[in-house]
Formats: C-alpha cells, sequence, structure tokens
C-alpha cells in the first residue's frame, strides 16, 4: 500500500512544484517612481485647475458683453462690431478710463459696486458715455430726470437726434421724466420718455434702461437692435465696462467681534484655568491598574431569587404577569410529567392531560392559555386551579405506573 501511494504522491507533487515560479518582485526605486509620477500628475491638474479658475472671467451679470446666457449682451456686441467698430471689454475701472480717448465710447450698466466718486470720476473720463441700465442712484448723480409710470404701449423715437431716426418702435421696462435741458426720445403719451440725452460739458451722456432691450434673448424684437446700434456704433472704438465686486471700491467698517469685546486679560486667565484643570486632573487622577479577578462574598440561592421576584410582582399589582408566570411554570412541569417536549406549547400540554384525565379536549386550553387574570381574586382562582390539575395528573400518572 506504501508502495503505491508513494508514486502517486510524488506525481502529483510535480507539477506544483514546476509552477512555483515566484514573479520578480517590483524594486523599492520603481515603487517609489511610481508614487512621484502620480503626485506630479495630481499637481498639475490641481495648477492647471486653479489657473483656469483664476483667470476665466465671470459671464455673470446683466448685459455682460461675453455672455451667451439670455440675459448677456454677446449679440449685442458681435453686431457693433460687424459694423467695424472694435469692442474692448474692461473689467477694471482704471483699465477702463485709461482706455477712452477722442472717438472712444464708454458703455456701461449700473455701477452698482462703485462708491458715487468712483462713478463720475469712470463717467467724466469719457467724452460719450452710455448707460444701458441705471438705477435712482445713477438719475440723481448725473441729474438726467426722474423715474416715471410704464404705461406699456411701444413708442417709436419722435426726437430730434438723427442717429434714432431709422429706429423703429420699442416696448420699454423703464420710463423716465427728463430734467431741464435733457433731451428725451421714445415718449409716450404722457411725456415720458425711455433714452434721455444730456450734452452739457461738451461731453454726451445717454441712459437708457435695456435690461430687456438688448439682451440676447430679446434684441431681435421690433426696433431692439437698431437702438443698440445707433447708441454704440457711433463711434470707431467702445471700450465696455463690466463691474464686478473685485473691482468695488466699497469699504465697510468690520463688526466687533467677542474677541474685540472682552479685555486682553481674559484669554491668559482661560488659558490659565484650563493648565490648572489638566494638572489637577493628572495629578489626583485615578491610576488604573491591571485587573484582579475577586471571588463574589456570598452565594444567592434560588429561592431567594423566585422570592424577590414574587416581592416585586406583589409590590406591583401585577396580576397579569403573575398569573403567565404561575401558568409557565405549569405548563413546564406538566410537559416533563407528560413526557412531552420542552417546547411543548400551552395547547399541546392542555391536549395531552385531557387525554390522560380523560376529559373532552379543549376544556383544559382556557386553564394554561386563557386570558390573563384582572385581579388578585381571578389570581388566586387560577393558581387553585393550576394546582388542582397539577395533582390530577400527578395522580393519574402515578396509578398508571402501578397498575400491572
Amino acid at each position: 500500500m506504501t508502495a503505491m501511494t508513494a508514486p502517486l504522491m510524488s506525481d502529483a507533487a510535480a507539477p506544483a512544484t514546476a509552477s512555483t515560479a515566484a514573479p520578480r518582485p517590483i524594486g523599492r526605486r520603481g515603487r517609489i517612481l511610481g508614487w512621484v509620477l502620480v503626485i506630479a500628475l495630481l499637481l498639475g491638474i490641481a495648477v492647471l485647475s486653479m489657473r483656469f479658475v483664476a483667470t476665466a472671467p465671470s459671464l455673470s451679470g446683466s448685459l455682460n458683453p461675453e455672455s451667451p446666457s439670455p440675459g448677456g449682451a454677446r449679440a449685442l456686441a458681435e453686431l457693433v462690431r460687424e459694423r467695424g467698430v472694435e469692442v474692448q471689454v474692461a473689467r477694471s475701472r482704471t483699465a477702463a478710463a485709461a482706455s477712452v480717448g477722442a472717438g472712444t465710447t464708454l458703455v456701461m450698466t449700473d455701477p452698482y459696486t462703485l462708491t458715487d466718486d468712483a462713478a463720475l470720476d469712470l463717467i467724466d473720463s469719457a467724452d460719450r458715455v452710455v448707460l444701458l441700465t441705471s438705477s435712482s442712484r445713477m438719475l440723481r448723480l448725473l441729474g438726467l430726470g426722474e423715474d416715471a409710470a410704464v404705461s406699456g404701449a411701444s413708442a417709436g423715437p419722435d426726437c430730434g437726434i438723427a442717429e434714432f431716426a431709422r429706429v423703429g418702435s420699442i416696448d420699454a421696462e423703464r420710463l423716465f421724466t427728463p430734467a431741464a435741458g435733457v433731451s428725451a426720445c421714445f415718449e409716450d403719451d404722457s411725456g415720458a420718455a425711455a433714452v434721455l440725452r444730456s450734452t452739457e460739458g461738451g461731453r454726451t451722456l445717454t441712459l437708457v434702461e435695456g435690461a430687456r432691450l438688448f439682451s440676447n434673448e430679446d434684441l431681435a424684437d421690433q426696433g431692439n437692435a437698431a437702438l443698440g446700434l445707433a447708441l454704440l456704433a457711433q463711434t470707431d472704438r467702445v471700450v465696455w465696462y463690466v463691474p464686478s465686486f473685485d473691482d468695488s471700491d466699497i469699504t465697510g467698517e468690520q463688526p466687533e467681534t467677542l474677541g474685540s469685546l472682552t479685555p486682553e486679560w481674559v484669554t491668559p486667565a482661560i488659558v490659565l484655568l484650563l493648565l490648572s484643570g489638566l494638572a489637577a486632573v493628572w495629578w489626583r487622577g485615578r491610576r488604573f491598574g491591571p485587573l484582579v479577578a475577586e471571588s463574589l462574598p456570598v452565594t444567592v440561592r434560588a429561592s431567594e431569587t423566585m422570592h424577590g421576584r414574587a416581592r416585586l410582582t406583589a409590590k406591583a399589582a401585577d396580576a397579569a404577569h403573575a398569573g403567565a408566570a404561575i401558568r409557565e411554570g405549569t405548563v413546564r412541569r406538566l410537559s416533563r410529567r407528560l413526557a412531552l417536549s420542552p417546547r411543548a406549547s400551552a395547547q399541546e400540554v392542555a391536549d395531552a392531560a385531557s387525554d390522560r384525565l380523560r376529559v373532552p379536549r379543549g376544556s383544559l386550553h382556557d386553564l394554561l392559555g386563557g386570558p390573563p387574570p384582572a385581579s388578585d381574586h381571578d389570581l388566586i382562582d387560577l393558581g387553585r386551579k393550576l394546582a388542582e390539575l397539577e395533582t390530577a395528573v400527578e395522580n393519574a400518572v402515578h396509578t398508571e405506573r402501578i397498575l400491572p
């Protein structure tokens, strides 16, 4: 038997021995080089992402000349370029003021990020200024007029300005009441106008609320495009200033903080109290040593546990719980006495006891599995009946054993 099994074992082990060729481990230098390449790739991606985020212009805001969104003004800027006019987008008021000159139109929306002085300085730097959106603040600063109610009807030029003569009617979103010496175009029946123009001091200043007139979404409606070209395509060069919070000169006072309101000695005092608390914990804290096994000083008997639970049940006046405990004990003892499974249900025990006592099946179901007792009187009655049942079953089983 040994001689036969030895060749079999050698044959079975031969392929395993021949196939245990471990691959050549990768050297430490190769692993380091791989991690260096991965880190360099991640750093390159992060640098490129930060550069794109830092250099990408913001396309938010109303009438942005580089935004193709419905509220942007890229379509109007492209129409102006098609007329041979150079359009330069400036995102800094300093760059915009330096770029304007003779034959240049300064185009801007409401400079809400600039203070009054900064906005007036920027407007004073150009000889021709077009405000495409306005606010009550700009009307007050420039002295062009006041807000007026919008009638909702289309309005034509009806003014003596030649560049607006070929512009059709428009539906203005906002109308103004012109001030003295200010020309008004596109008036409604009440005399309110959509376009205001002032030529005082050798400077041409035009104001129109064009948030809806010159947006990409509404530029093709009625005479909106013609009005935009009449405003922006009159010079060889346009400097379009886009306001942003990065170019704002508005400064505010910093709110008072809890640190600035507290005295200087509060922080050192708090630190000293914390250090004192840590030192007290380290000094008086419990030193935990190894666990020590100790035997219990007393032994609790099962009868004492039973009597204690009985006293707690009696003190709580919980007849239902006590009745369930009595029934459980009776079912357990009867199943053992009747040679049933320890897991026999109350119904099975009741059927077996009925057969032994020769009483109809089902007569003991309510006794062993019925509703719980509602009062102490019912509990006492239940305990008496269960004791009688156990005694009857014990006598029946004992009688069967002594019979031949």
